[in-house]
């Protein structure tokens, strides 16, 4: 560390006064965005057996109707226009996009319904595909929220808080399991929006952040065009020789700095360099899809070769598991039906039916399946009454955190099982409730985790995914 380079030169001045300052200026852009990268397992973890080596969370951000899909209630054609009972609402103060209404009619689902597989799961006719697998399914029709409103109750789902600031549960696996590809990262995050829909509310990088977590947990997204993450390539007059020898001497100076004043975050952004480094290499070959045969591509469906699409995206997901990246987060946009309901989650089913089910039958096919934790689910439910005007074909449904449904597979769960039960109306849960706490809790156990171990010290407190209210593993729904 003694290299007359090392006291004569500042960061700035090497960085201006070499002909490489440009490629490195894009590569630090790019990590400002703190990529993760590739680390080893925290000392005692896993605390059990591995039921599920990684996670791929399909998060249907807008939240999905229940009773229009999943959890059907029959009895509400006899309701149709009438208002919401005092019985059932139980003197709850309304105070979502409704609160201003004068009555809260009823308004049943003009979908039918039918029951699939051994199983006999009730699914809707919007999701044919998805009741192809029917009895790979564990459907959880008991979950519930404390968030009313879209960013806090996306946020809580992401980092167990409705505030900003706390890791992300990808960035929690990160950091107590590591990764098993040091060539990619351990959190990859795609995004995709609903057909024809580009008004929906904004996805924050900070869903995907680490929070007061070690910087290089965070989650990396992948862009939907162009290349998938941004100054990867190296920028004109620079080849992979010369970018090496740069990074190895932009790595003296932050080992230099380091001995220095011992700040954690330079050895984190020295390996947030060297994963970019070898993510130029893999990451081509990752998203490179033209080798896959016509048979898989149909499996998702005529959309999967469409660039940032949900279908496309949950290809990717499938060669990013096949490449044991920890965790895999992909947000589909578009589940906000306050009006039109009917026409807009058509428009939504088309869009995520095949490729979910295609993505589950691929993985199984492969033999990942069983070793692959699926998460299906948006931030909460819908009412069952009708936000702005009702008719026999069309309506609206407005926010509902008492009860709605997701659906899990693969790694350790049970399939062909449904758990828990709400009333006639879909308002209250009256068998089985689960916590966003609870999921939580429940993941990480599939993922070899004690989730009351698995902690940082923050503001003087042991902080934990699963917060201070009380969590526990809903033991009802694993295999």
């Amino acid at each position: 560390m003694n290299s007359p380079l090392l006291h004569s030169l500042s960061r700035r001045a090497f960085l201006t006064q070499t002909s490489t300052g440009v490629g490195l200026a894009a590569l630090g852009s790019m990590l400002d965005s703190r990529a993760a990268h590739a680390a080893p397992t925290l000392a005692g973890f896993p605390h059990r057996p591995i039921k599920a080596k990684r996670v791929i969370y399909l998060f249907q951000s807008g939240a999905p109707s229940q009773m229009d899909l999943f959890d059907p209630k029959p009895k509400m054609a006899a309701y149709f226009q009438k208002d919401l009972p005092e019985s059932i609402r139980k003197g709850q103060r309304l105070t979502t996009m409704t609160s201003g209404q004068k009555s809260f009619p009823i308004a049943p689902s003009i979908f039918k319904f039918a029951e699939h597989g051994e199983s006999r799961a009730t699914i809707s006719e919007l999701m044919p595909h998805i009741a192809s697998v029917a009895d790979e399914l564990c459907f959880i029709k008991s979950m519930h929220t404390e968030a009313i409103n879209h960013d806090p109750a996306i946020t809580f789902f992401q980092t167990g808080r409705q505030l900003a600031g706390f890791p992300s549960m990808g960035s929690w696996l990160s950091y107590g399991l590591g990764s098993e590809n040091q060539d990619l990262p351990a959190y990859v995050v795609l995004t995709s929006f609903g057909s024809g829909r580009k008004d929906d509310q904004p996805l924050y990088d900070r869903l995907w952040g680490s929070g007061f977590l070690p910087t290089q947990h965070s989650g990396v997204k992948f862009r939907n065009t162009g290349d998938p993450v941004l100054y990867l390539s190296n920028p004109a007059g620079m080849d992979r020789a010369l970018r090496r020898d740069t990074l190895d001497q932009l790595s003296a100076l932050n080992q230099h700095r380091f001995q220095q004043i011992a700040d954690p975050e330079i050895e984190a952004r020295i390996a947030q360099y060297e994963m970019a480094f070898r993510m130029q290499a893999s990451v081509p070959d990752l998203t490179d899809t033209s080798k896959e045969p016509e048979s898989v591509l149909d499996l998702y469906g005529p959309d999967v070769k469409r660039p940032g699409s949900y279908a496309a995206n949950c290809l990717l997901a499938r060669r990013l598991a096949e490449r044991d990246v920890r965790f895999i987060q992909i947000f589909h946009m578009g589940w906000d039906h306050h009006g039109g309901l009917p026409n807009a989650i058509k428009g939504q089913c088309q869009d995520t039916d095949q490729a979910t089910a295609g993505l589950i039958k691929d993985l199984k096919q492969r033999g990942l399946l069983d070793d692959t934790l699926i998460v299906w689910g948006g931030e909460f439910g819908r009412t069952i009454y009708s936000q702005g005007t009702l008719t026999e074909t069309n309506y609206g449904r407005d926010h509902h955190p008492r009860c709605f449904s997701l659906f899990l597979a693969g790694g350790g769960i049970k399939p062909g099982f449904t758990l828990g039960e709400t009333d006639d109306f879909c308002y209250n849960i009256v068998k089985d409730p689960v916590s966003i706490f609870d999921l939580h809790a429940t993941m990480l156990h599939l993922m070899g985790i004690d989730h009351n171990r698995l902690t940082h010290k923050f503001q003087g407190l042991d902080a934990r995914l699963t917060g201070v209210e009380g969590a526990k593993v809903v033991k009802q729904i694993l295999g």
